[in-house]
């Protein structure tokens, strides 16, 4: 006699990959519930930027620079993907790519301090548009079956801090691994007089627009919560 298995209507759970190392943007998701499996991308961003035609506009090359990245980490994920375990046979893969916009150029990690007075020279008392640029792939047994990019733009509206003060926030080395010399969560806030846009995108992740990517790939954010938003 064969036991009939009673159907059940449990939807397998989808694993969120993000292709980054930020721990600004990994912080982001886990306050808001997801928590992701992280592979870091070490795609060559000046080269993907080179590549692009010389007209492509800004919010085009954070976006395909985020893209750059989703791909690079799917094809780890493709590779890592196990029928038998159901490890990542059903996964979503989120990339992005933050640039600061002043004065029409884009801005990036400064790296030096050198470089990150000289962009505070620049940008202090003034606004500009920070910009990120997201991807989101979907795959299903290592195959990616959708796909949706997009920008986010946010106005950030910056102080004019005192030259000990700049100094001080220089010698931290906090401006010099994040795009546009600040940041908005860390120190870099005490010199951000308002922003106008949506704060999270400014931390290198933005959740409502990411919403809106993952539901292009047929996949609910809150499917992806692994516990209640705080």
């Amino acid at each position: 006699m064969t036991t009939a298995v009673p159907k059940t209507n449990v939807v397998p759970k989808t694993t969120f990959v993000l292709a980054s190392q930020s721990p600004a943007r990994l912080g982001v998701l886990r306050n808001a519930g997801v928590e992701p499996v992280v592979r870091v991308s070490h795609v060559d961003e000046d080269a993907v930027a080179a590549a692009l035609p010389a007209d492509t506009t800004p919010d085009l090359v954070v976006t395909e620079l985020a893209r750059a990245k989703a791909r690079e980490i799917a094809a780890v994920i493709a590779a890592a993907a196990d029928p038998a375990s159901g490890e990542f046979t059903d996964s979503v893969v989120v990339g992005c790519d933050s640039m600061l916009l002043v004065d029409g150029q884009l801005q990036g990690k400064p790296l030096t301090p050198e470089v990150a007075r000289a962009r505070w020279a620049e940008m202090a008392g003034r606004s500009a548009d920070l910009l990120t640029g997201h991807c989101v792939l979907r795959l299903r047994d290592g195959v990616i079956v959708g796909e949706a990019a997009d920008c986010s733009s946010t106005t950030v509206h910056f102080a004019k801090p005192e030259p000990d003060e700049l100094d001080a926030y220089i010698a931290t080395g906090e401006p010099l691994q994040v795009a546009g010399s600040f940041t908005l969560d860390g120190l870099g806030g005490w010199f951000v007089e308002r922003i106008e846009g949506d704060p999270s995108s400014v931390i290198g992740i933005g959740l409502p627009l990411v919403r809106r990517l993952l539901a292009q790939v047929d996949v609910g954010a809150t499917q992806l919560w692994s516990h209640p938003a705080r």
